[in-house]
């Protein structure tokens, strides 16, 4: 049980969509300059209206998808493998995603593609270490054995890492810094198209939508695998739909970001303490916390522009906000009667 009562659900999730639309309105009013978002708007300020259209708008609805992807595929990864610790980069979806927009960037080829290679390159990247991890993961009745899960994707990660690393290495200096601005998770306009943005949107609404009606077999299936084929869930086929849709949520959202850790982690946490387990409730409140966080998160490296003038990746933001509020979070619980 969180610390939200039952009766109060609706109010928690009115506060989380009042948090969500305060966030994107101050990313969208906010920056390294202001912005007259009324005239904007309006259409009084032409130059306003045109980084609004062009740059914060669509920035803002990238963090909000990647934010609410990333949270809710690390809760329903957290459920099946039955690991606390488990995010969406733990299974070796995000070192495929991250291997093959890698490839992208360096291969002239696909290079010449622009932004919509590199993203369709990731996503397909990431779908294929879905794939293998299933394949080597299923024992001799095809059903997945979560530890082979977890020991695959670490394994697979290792070996995406070191590709990585060699192509660094071997790649002209201009290049390296790319695809290491690329790696760290950034949303900033220079590394993803509109196109990616709208295919990311139509992926992520499409995997949370099978995702949330999974959520009473979810439940079911965190009584034991016994008592959820009791009640009518056939576990195999629960595992096999949650932990596909949360790996495509997380092939998309490293396709048109990068790699932006914590978000899979913390969030899920926070959400599970405040209102329980219940997948009917965490799964939407996940994909609300995790947009608002990340759409913040994103609005503070470009407020803090002017200071470092330069732009910080939002994953290493995320990083040294989210590693000291986990360990909160697990000393908080630890101290619980």
């Amino acid at each position: 049980m969180g610390l939200v009562s039952r009766h109060r659900i609706p109010a928690f999730f009115a506060a989380l969509a009042v948090l969500l639309v305060a966030s994107v309105l101050l990313s969208l009013a906010l920056g390294a300059t202001p912005l007259d978002l009324l005239g904007a708007l309006t259409g009084d300020a032409a130059s306003d209206r045109l980084v609004l259209m062009r740059e914060r708008l669509p920035r803002t609805l990238l963090a909000a998808i990647v934010g609410a992807s990333l949270s809710t595929s690390g809760l329903v990864f957290q459920a099946v493998l039955s690991n606390p610790l488990a995010d969406p980069y733990v299974i070796g979806v995000a070192g495929g995603a991250a291997l093959g927009g890698s490839l992208a960037l360096v291969l002239p080829g696909i290079a010449l593609l622009g932004h919509a290679g590199v993203s369709a390159a990731a996503f397909l990247g990431g779908l294929g270490a879905v794939a293998l991890t299933w394949r080597l993961s299923r024992d001799s009745r095809g059903r997945m054995r979560t530890y082979e899960v977890l020991l695959v994707g670490v394994v697979f990660n290792t070996i995406a890492s070191a590709a990585i690393m060699f192509l660094k290495s071997v790649v002209r200096a201009e290049k390296a810094q790319e695809m290491l601005l690329w790696l760290m998770g950034t949303l900033s306009s220079d590394v993803r198209s509109p196109g990616a943005i709208l295919g990311t949107l139509a992926v992520a609404l499409f995997a949370m939508g099978l995702l949330f009606a999974s959520a009473p077999a979810l439940n079911a299936l965190a009584m034991g695998e016994e008592d959820a084929a009791a009640v009518g869930v056939d576990p195999a086929r629960t595992t096999r739909r949650v932990f596909l849709a949360g790996s495509v949520l997380v092939a998309a959202a490293v396709s048109v970001a990068g790699m932006i850790g914590f978000v899979g982690l913390i969030v899920p946490h926070a959400v599970r303490a405040l209102v329980g387990s219940d997948h009917r409730v965490t799964i939407p409140g996940s994909a609300l916390l995790g947009a608002a966080f990340l759409v913040l998160a994103d609005l503070l490296t470009r407020l803090m522009f002017p200071v470092f003038e330069t732009e910080a990746p939002v994953g290493v933001l995320t990083a040294l906000i989210g590693g000291p509020a986990f360990i909160w979070l697990l000393k908080r619980g630890g101290d619980r009667p």
